[in-house]
């Protein structure tokens, strides 16, 4: 008989390196394979559009095609006839070599060092799911080529990924009125404004026609993770009312974070008015003093985020004009579909506040 093995620390240390080896290796097998298969589907994407124009092959193409390939190989999804009108769609989305690399560039984003300049690498980078999404949903390349940047950056789910296109995630993007060329230095300005947006949905507080006073406290629950998904990636959520002592008096932030990205602390404070200049003073205040008590060197400047009722952009601008600390300013939206008889039981900036602490603090939005 074999010795009995007893697993000790190095051993199990070993198990643990040896499972992130496969975990990687699985990954990276995935990601070739997704590549491989889109690569795939814009080579048919393009000989379909070629045979239909120059060989005048008609309509009827692409049905036959799929009858041919779904014979072929039983065991593959991707030949139906919806597929493989995606798959035209596809090519004919991103075909425009020229415009297509000169919105890359836009954006910053890296291609495969092999191949590089073609555009196939660059949406191969997501799942096919995802790809079809976004040519269904979206107006223009740029418009499609934000959505693939951020399902990239942020590892996004097709259910993800919708409810951002449906909010308008683009529009909003970088929109926020703030002073953070003036405040921050070009790089860290740069991500901060790009991080950001205005306005801010809260359209998960929608509820139906039919709804009772009941259900708009039920529909409260959870808000912690919509939160964070609307703010977007990087959030770390570290409480609310966060206390503040200065000079033998107490101070209270309304939410506060830090950005993993922007390796910053961000505080967040809701008015439930039009913006005021004496809004900008009071964060300002507290930015002071969040540097002077929880920033780390190694930290970078705190960022404050006021949301409001719509701003005036004029007032703002003046408002921040002579700060040094970088503010931004936005627009926070209730969804439009809340019966107007019950506008009145909506939650209070109190309220909201109260059901974003009611779970434990440290929520973080990866």
């Amino acid at each position: 008989m074999g010795q009995t093995f007893l697993p000790n620390k190095q051993y199990k240390d070993w198990i643990v390196e040896l499972k992130g080896r496969i975990q990687t290796a699985q990954i990276k097998a995935a990601v070739t394979v997704n590549r491989q298969l889109l690569e795939l589907y814009w080579e048919l994407g393009r000989e379909i559009c070629e045979k239909q124009d120059r060989a005048k092959w008609g309509d009827g193409l692409i049905g036959q095609v799929a009858k041919d390939l779904t014979a072929a190989f039983p065991g593959m999804k991707g030949f139906s006839r919806a597929n493989l009108f995606y798959i035209k769609k596809w090519y004919q989305f991103y075909r425009n070599e020229e415009i297509v690399q000169q919105a890359v560039g836009l954006f910053g984003m890296r291609q495969q060092k092999d191949g590089l300049g073609k555009v196939q690498q660059v949406v191969a980078r997501i799942p096919w799911g995802h790809n079809v999404i976004i040519i269904s949903k979206c107006k223009n390349l740029h418009e499609a080529l934000f959505y693939v940047q951020k399902t990239i950056e942020n590892n996004w789910s097709r259910a993800v990924l919708v409810m951002q296109i449906e909010s308008k995630f683009y529009e909003r993007s970088g929109k926020i009125i703030n002073n953070f060329d003036k405040a921050l230095a070009a790089p860290q300005a740069d991500l901060a404004r790009e991080t950001l947006k205005n306005p801010y949905s809260f359209d998960f507080l929608s509820i139906g026609d039919k709804a009772k006073e009941r259900d708009l406290e039920l529909a409260l629950a959870g808000h912690i993770q919509h939160f964070l998904l609307e703010l977007g990636q990087g959030f770390a959520f570290l409480g609310r009312q966060f206390p503040l002592e200065v000079g033998g008096e107490h101070f209270y932030l309304d939410l506060l974070f830090y950005h993993t990205r922007l390796r910053c602390y961000v505080v967040v404070e809701l008015k439930a008015t039009a913006f005021e200049p004496g809004h900008a003073g009071q964060l300002n205040f507290y930015l002071n003093v969040v540097n002077a008590q929880l920033k780390h060197e190694q930290d970078q400047q705190s960022i404050g985020i006021l949301l409001c009722k719509t701003p005036n952009k004029v007032i703002v601008e003046y408002a921040l004009k002579d700060i040094l600390n970088p503010l931004g300013v936005a627009e926070y939206r209730i969804s439009d579909s809340i019966p107007e008889n019950l506008r009145g039981d909506l939650p209070s900036i109190e309220e909201l506040e109260r059901e974003l602490g009611a779970g434990e603090n440290g929520y973080v939005n990866k």
